[in-house]
């Protein structure tokens, strides 16, 4: 026998044996997740209270920065909805020395990108560039928090640009539909609000832009994060209190009250006439992430309707045909969250489609979930966590959530054994706390001549014109 008719022969038995040994019935168990270990991290406050925290991630030739301040949406003044935002998005459209160009242009000469945003409860300056700039990233950074000067023109352009996000928006029932639900379950509270108003933004202009970032753009109610190929620290602390140290530090407002309506059953329609489908949702006031009901919450809406395996997915969707989309999720902020499944369905199927998704909801507080559902969500959740963090941007939007949520040092580092920790009978308790559908508020957007009297099947349902 030739070599190559040996070799062949030989890789045929091999390959016999390893079919025999290898039960291919059943998926291949996956290993344990090692412990996620944060990379070195130094925190500490500058004179004007500034927290500052140092973080040594050497992987890439990049620094990353996070400039967060306890200064988000539930801090805009009644009659300006949005300001928060505007604030965020022209932070970085000009200062006292530079134009919006000229940021544009020695951002981009230093390999990196600028810009802001705002959350509820969070108004974020993020940047990155080649570690070898950071003196000149932080210094731009630094330049945009302390001394924006909102040209005119650039705010004009906002006001004319947002204005008309803002009729896209409205014309849709997904924003429609989120808006009235947060407007019903979060009250007269902040929280309740999901954008500007025309009105809101016709009074906007640069004496209450510069207003809002006197009065809450302050070192002591500001996190820095610094992540990534930075200096030595003593040269990195040097260049942060050439930057900010001489920032005055200055009394914020308190926070709006936390105060949230009781959780109630009740159905409200928000008429669409002419739409042909009907946008869903049902939910109710649920937990921050600083609750211990957060985790058990968090595995039982994955199994719910968190991805393509769900039980929402699996049986509105691809067993029933209901909808194309199904799903549930939660809103989680400061103060308060909320847990909500939403789904879009035909006018004709609003009723089975209501009804199966009740039936899955009330099930969550009723029975136990299976040992495979709670093993595979647990390796999804777990995996998809650390994966995040392999990034810097990722790492650095979680250590920004710890920070200005209010979590412990250790969050990231427990994270995975706090998920892989949950059992069933903690789901099924806060299934009936924040899941069943007892004391859920149900949103429609539809067409109400056609879905309202099918709803009354429901309960009493409240008809409501858009806005």
């Amino acid at each position: 026998m030739s070599g190559r008719k040996l070799m062949a022969v030989c890789a045929a038995a091999s390959l016999s044996l390893m079919a025999q040994s290898v039960d291919r019935t059943k998926p291949p168990e996956t290993p344990a997740l090692p412990a996620y270990k944060l990379p070195p991290v130094y925190e500490t406050k500058l004179p004007n209270g500034l927290t500052v925290v140092l973080v040594e991630d050497r992987r890439f030739p990049l620094v990353t920065v996070r400039l967060s301040f306890l200064a988000g949406s539930k801090f805009d003044p009644q009659p300006l909805p949005g300001l928060a935002e505007s604030v965020a998005a022209l932070l970085t459209e000009g200062t006292a020395k530079r134009s919006g160009r000229q940021i544009a242009e020695e951002m981009a000469s230093i390999g990196g990108d600028l810009n802001g945003r705002s959350s509820a409860d969070v108004l974020t300056l993020s940047a990155n560039a080649l570690a070898e700039n950071s003196g000149k990233l932080i210094e731009i950074v630094a330049d945009a928090a302390r001394n924006a000067s909102f040209p005119e023109e650039e705010v004009q352009l906002r006001k004319q640009n947002r204005k008309q996000e803002l009729m896209a928006q409205r014309s849709t029932p997904d924003f429609l539909l989120r808006e009235k639900f947060n407007s019903v379950v979060y009250g007269g509270h902040p929280y309740s609000r999901v954008a500007p108003t025309v009105e809101a933004l016709d009074q906007l202009d640069r004496a209450a832009l510069a207003k809002f970032r006197d009065t809450h753009l302050a070192p002591n109610n500001a996190t820095l994060i610094l992540l990534g190929g930075i200096p030595p620290r003593e040269e990195t602390l040097r260049v942060l209190r050439q930057q900010f140290g001489d920032w005055k530090s200055r009394e914020v407002p308190a926070a709006p009250e936390a105060k949230f309506p009781k959780a109630n059953r009740q159905i409200v329609l928000v008429d669409r006439p002419g739409s042909v489908q009907a946008d869903i949702r049902i939910g109710q006031l649920s937990v921050t992430r600083t609750s211990p009901d957060y985790f058990p919450l968090t595995v039982g809406n994955t199994i719910l309707g968190g991805g393509a395996s769900s039980r929402l997915f699996n049986d509105v969707r691809e067993k029933k045909g209901y909808a194309y989309s199904v799903y549930s999720h939660q809103e989680v902020n400061r103060d308060a969250g909320y847990f909500a499944a939403a789904t879009q369905v035909r006018n004709e199927v609003v009723v089975p489609a209501l009804e199966t998704m009740l039936q899955h909801l009330e099930a969550m507080g009723k029975e136990p979930v299976t040992k495979d559902e709670l093993t595979d969500v647990k390796n999804y959740l777990s995996g998809r966590f650390v994966m995040g963090l392999e990034t810097q941007g990722g790492l650095a939007e979680q250590l920004n959530s710890v920070k200005t949520m209010g979590l412990g040092t250790d969050y990231l580092e427990k994270y995975t054994a706090r998920i892989r920790s949950v059992e069933p009978n903690q789901i099924q308790r806060v299934g009936g706390s924040y899941i069943s559908p007892d004391d859920a508020t149900i949103v429609v957007v539809g067409d109400a001549a056609q879905i309202a009297k099918p709803l009354e099947k429901f309960g009493k349902v409240q008809v409501t014109k858009v806005d």
